[in-house]
């Protein structure tokens, strides 16, 4: 029997389909659609579907599509299989747009409507559906597995918070979740969670971030910063969340006066805060990468406003403090700058990203702040000993390495699924 909260999901976005086009036009307006693929988010495609077996892998935005680029790369090398991306902003778009490999297909998802998801599914007939993390559209799923679509959870995924309000719609969940074959949580916690709210099959494999390559970057630019920079000391915030520069910035001060060249780089998570933080900085002088500037001599802060770029900025520094952690965000992704061998600095609020961080942070023994005071203590302590944060560096890739395996384990997956044997 149908669960009533999906009948009444179902009905809503049928009568919403006739505004889909208008809302759509006024998100186009606001930078929010691209203006020449919107037709895309009703389902009409702009290409045409490729011959022979068709994996889709489905990512909300671009984390969760970057953290599928190996698995994507090892589905092109290992088994032959032509791939379909699908995900949901402009920004992913443009982000696969320069790193997909050149046989592969994207597409905006489409808007979760029956007849767009319909028009989709009818069009592109993929033989396996790989949804990233947790982005589950129930139009979408049920939709596909009505079609016959074998279907997976990958890299899944679930917060505290979701699986509490999923928990309240008990009913809905385990319908939904039982569309997948199988489910490959990141961890233990996020794999009972799942198992909570009926997920058929469950296993913990890890998480497909461990396996991917590390972040690109500029070889021009990265040689611009550092001469720009020269032999100054360096604190970078990477991936900050609002909130947070408000420690970042009096451990700044802290350093400051004992580092008196000190440069502080700040990483926003959203690009578009980069004016709030200068604004933030007071009377402390600071350049906008946003506006085409680098760090100057004079300048004690440098706001990194721009996307992309993280790979330059980890490669600039043996250390680094990682956002999202000292508010309850959860925290970004460690394994970023631990492959750089760039030792990481964390707060409490690890989350996110718990198996991660748990290895990055006990292969070095060291790097858990709560506080502008703890932050200036450990950072002061890093600067002043280059050759023992080098080695702590190492140990965060060591830890890195120690997680892989996840890529391999989720192609094996689909492989298994193609041919109908037991997952």
């Amino acid at each position: 029997m149908t669960p009533i909260g999906i009948t009444a999901y179902r009905l809503a976005t049928a009568a919403f389909a006739p505004a889909a086009p208008m809302i759509l036009r006024r998100r186009i307006l606001r930078g929010k659609e691209h203006s020449q693929r919107s037709d895309e988010r009703l389902g009409v495609a702009s290409q045409p579907r490729p011959e022979g077996t068709l994996v889709w892998v489905h990512g909300a935005s671009v984390g969760e599509c970057v953290a599928a680029l190996p698995l994507i790369d090892a589905l092109i090398a290992t088994a032959g299989y032509n791939v379909l991306v699908t995900s949901g902003t402009v920004t992913s778009a443009k982000v696969m747009s320069e790193r997909l490999p050149r046989a592969v297909i994207h597409q905006f998802v489409p808007i979760d409507t029956p007849a767009a998801t319909v028009r989709f599914l009818k069009h592109w007939r993929p033989q396996v559906g790989l949804f990233v993390d947790s982005d589950i559209w129930p139009n979408l799923v049920l939709g596909a597995r009505e079609l016959g679509v074998h279907l997976a959870l990958i890299n899944a995924r679930m917060s505290r918070r979701s699986f509490e309000s999923w928990r309240i719609v008990r009913a809905t969940a385990a319908s939904l979740l039982s569309c997948f074959e199988a489910c490959l949580a990141q961890d233990e916690e996020i794999a009972a969670r799942f198992l909570a709210l009926g997920a058929p099959d469950v296993r913990v494999i890890g998480s497909l971030k461990a396996d991917a390559p590390p972040l690109p970057a500029d070889a021009g630019k990265l040689a611009a910063l550092r001469e720009a920079i020269g032999a100054r000391p360096v604190f970078l915030a990477a991936q900050t969340h609002p909130g947070e520069e408000e420690t970042v910035l009096p451990a700044h001060d802290a350093l400051r006066r004992s580092f008196g060249d000190l440069l502080t780089i700040i990483v926003p998570r959203h690009p578009e805060r980069g004016r709030d933080i200068a604004m933030l900085c007071g009377t402390r002088s600071h350049r906008l990468r946003s506006a085409g500037e680098l760090p100057t001599p004079d300048a004690a802060i440098y706001v990194a406003d721009t996307m992309g770029e993280l790979g330059l900025f980890y490669r600039l520094v043996p250390f680094c403090f990682v956002g999202g952690s000292l508010v309850r965000h959860g925290g970004q992704n460690p394994l970023e700058p631990a492959k750089l061998d760039c030792a990481v600095l964390a707060g409490p609020h690890t989350f996110n990203f718990a198996s991660a961080y748990e290895a990055v942070l006990n292969a070095q023994g060291v790097g858990r702040v709560n506080s502008t005071t703890e932050i200036s203590a450990l950072a002061a302590k890093f600067l002043s000993d280059p050759a023992a944060t080098r080695r702590l560096g190492e140990a965060a890739a060591g830890g890195a390495r120690d997680l892989g395996g996840a890529v391999a384990k989720t192609v094996d997956v689909v492989v298994k699924m193609l041919s109908n044997a037991p997952v």
